[in-house]
């Protein structure tokens, strides 16, 4: 796969694509606003303008005097010549429709600039408000008598003052000043969030670097606040400890394997180069000694070869119904003789239905776990294979009372040649793969194992199979 040509630090991506989404973020609540904002005043502008026509018409109204039926022609001149100066072109006329006070009849020249400087100031300030200046009718009413009607020429739809344009320039320049400190404040607090998810990533990828070159001691010393990355934290240094551990197990694997070979081949080479120079006669004790060095060789080297065939994932299970009972109690009856010898009691207590697993691999299983429990187990101790099932599995348990595993070795039992005891005698202690085995044969099965155990007060194996359907 091509690597890409450039890449950017973990910390460099956060704090753009943070800062993109803010800009983005802040631009549509500004447009939004803004485009709501400008409805609203829109309207407002509308509501203003029709109370300004609902005014006029009363304050023309309350220039006629019903007593006499007569107008005050020079109140009509002042109101007209003050709306025209905030847009309003005024027309009036009495009940006969006679013309009363006309503005652009009064002062032509004054009304054609206010329509002129309206429409300028509507298309610079707002294009794209496509309006014209249009007439309204309003009748003139006095003591619900219709009295006479008033024209009221304006730009519509709406147009805006010079107070009106200040205020949303005043309103645009908030909405970017807003824009801004928040995309400020959001770019700041992007590079905070973004140091903080970077450094421990950093860390995680400088063990992870550490430990690929051999570095097992090395460790994510801080953690962080971010259950996330916290949990990153504590999975490397998991893995950390797992390799260590591996390794050492691997370096024990290895010593542990040229010793189970070596001693036997010590022996034997020994034996039969002292028989060679004739230091001893080649009697057949000496020849049988030989013979048992040799099988315990072999014995370790099938041990080893059924261990690499389970675990190599391309063991064959061949499934049957199986009573786990009747396997239990044939597999104890196999070691009779030395329980018998060590004085133990033995038995199987309980029952669980029949299960699908192969009868050879389980019966190995079983011997596995009965061998350990009768080397390590005192004269006159006891036994105890038990059978119980719950909602989902079937459950297996080999007890002893025998003289137990310290708690630091338990997480290790299952480990190639690991004995939890170093002192212990080859002879008596095995292969030292059989736990190992175990596991392998109950994983393939989609079990589990486990061991539970204290110093001197015996030791539990409990292996977990999956219930079969009724």
């Amino acid at each position: 796969m091509r690597s890409p040509e450039r890449t950017y630090s973990l910390k460099t991506k956060l704090s753009l694509h943070i800062a993109f989404v803010a800009l983005l973020t802040v631009a549509l609540i500004g447009v939004l606003s803004n485009v709501f904002i400008r409805r609203r005043f829109e309207d407002y502008i509308i509501q203003q303008q029709q109370q300004r026509a609902a005014d006029i018409l009363l304050r023309v109204e309350q220039q006629y005097d019903p007593a006499s039926r007569a107008w005050d022609v020079g109140f009509l001149h002042a109101i007209g010549m003050y709306a025209l100066r905030d847009g309003y072109i005024l027309k009036v006329y009495d009940g006969r429709g006679e013309m009363l006070w006309d503005a652009e009849a009064c002062d032509m020249a004054s009304c054609m600039q206010i329509i002129e400087e309206v429409s300028q100031k509507m298309r610079t300030w707002e294009p794209s408000v496509e309006g014209t200046f249009a007439a309204k009718d309003f009748p003139l009413t006095s003591e619900g008598q219709v009295i006479g009607k008033l024209s009221i020429s304006h730009f519509a739809p709406y147009f805006l003052s010079e107070n009106d344009v200040l205020f949303l320039d005043a309103l645009n320049a908030v909405f970017v000043g807003c824009g801004l400190f928040a995309l400020a404040l959001a770019v700041a607090l992007g590079r905070i969030l973004a140091r903080n998810v970077s450094v421990p990533v950093g860390k995680a990828a400088d063990v992870a670097k550490r430990m690929s070159a051999g570095d097992c001691a090395a460790r994510i010393e801080d953690g962080s606040n971010i259950r996330e990355l916290n949990e990153l934290t504590l999975a490397v240094n998991h893995l950390a400890r797992s390799i260590c551990a591996q390794e050492s197990l691997r370096k024990q694997l290895t010593a542990d394997v040229a010793h189970e070979l070596r001693t036997p081949l010590t022996t034997i080479g020994t034996h039969i180069e002292a028989m060679v120079e004739g230091v001893w006669a080649p009697t057949r004790e000496r020849l049988a000694s030989c013979y048992e060095e040799i099988v315990r060789i072999g014995r370790l080297v099938l041990d080893l070869e059924s261990l690499a065939r389970v675990e190599s994932g391309n063991l064959k299970l061949d499934k049957t119904r199986v009573a786990l009972r009747e396997e239990a109690e044939k597999t104890l009856r196999n070691f009779e003789t030395e329980i018998r010898a060590s004085g133990l009691q033995a038995s199987v207590v309980g029952d669980c239905r029949d299960v699908w697993v192969d009868r050879n691999r389980m019966q190995q299983v079983l011997t596995n776990l009965l061998s350990n429990a009768v080397k390590y187990t005192p004269s006159g101790g006891t036994i105890r294979v038990v059978l119980s099932e719950t909602d989902d599995a079937i459950l297996v348990v080999v007890e002893d009372d025998g003289i137990g595993i310290a708690q630091e070795d338990l997480p290790f039992v299952f480990e190639r040649f690991y004995r939890a005891e170093k002192s212990r005698s080859r002879g008596a202690g095995g292969s030292g793969i059989g736990l190992a085995i175990v596991r392998s044969i109950v994983a393939a099965h989609g079990g589990r194992v486990e061991a539970r155990s204290a110093p001197r007060r015996g030791s539990r194996f409990c292996v977990e199979l999956p219930k079969p359907e009724a």
